[in-house]
């Protein structure tokens, strides 16, 4: 069974930075796509980035483009988020997916993805 375990969230203030860390387990982390998604209170869930199974392909949110940086080391079973410049309205619970079959087409989607992890938060003080 798929296990994914998000850390590096915290507090840290307007223009500060956060790496984020997803570890993959229970199956062949090479094998899937890998996406962060956030959301904020009263907020639905909003894709932020996404990386293929290789590392080669990164699509990213508009609001985060030039800021964010996702990626992947597939021999340490972990997948990372890096983000610069952060705003107050970055600040949200910050969840990695991932998914075997996700299309280049749909990984900004939710339901794109089976395996969930529980969240890490981040928040930024302005």
């Amino acid at each position: 069974q798929v296990q994914l375990v998000e850390s590096g969230g915290g507090l840290v203030q307007a223009g500060g930075s956060l790496t984020l860390s997803c570890v993959f387990s229970g199956g062949f982390f090479s094998s899937y796509a890998m996406g962060w998604f956030r959301q904020a209170p009263g907020k639905e869930r909003e894709f932020v980035a996404a990386i293929n199974r290789s590392g080669s392909r990164t699509f990213y949110a508009d609001s985060v483009k030039g800021r964010f940086t996702i990626s992947r080391d597939n021999a340490k079973n972990t997948g990372y988020l890096r983000m610069n410049s952060l705003k107050p309205e970055d600040t949200a619970v910050y969840s990695c997916a991932a998914d075997q079959r996700t299309a280049y087409s749909a990984v900004s989607f939710p339901s794109a993805y089976d395996d969930w992890g529980q969240g890490t938060q981040v928040t930024v003080s302005s």
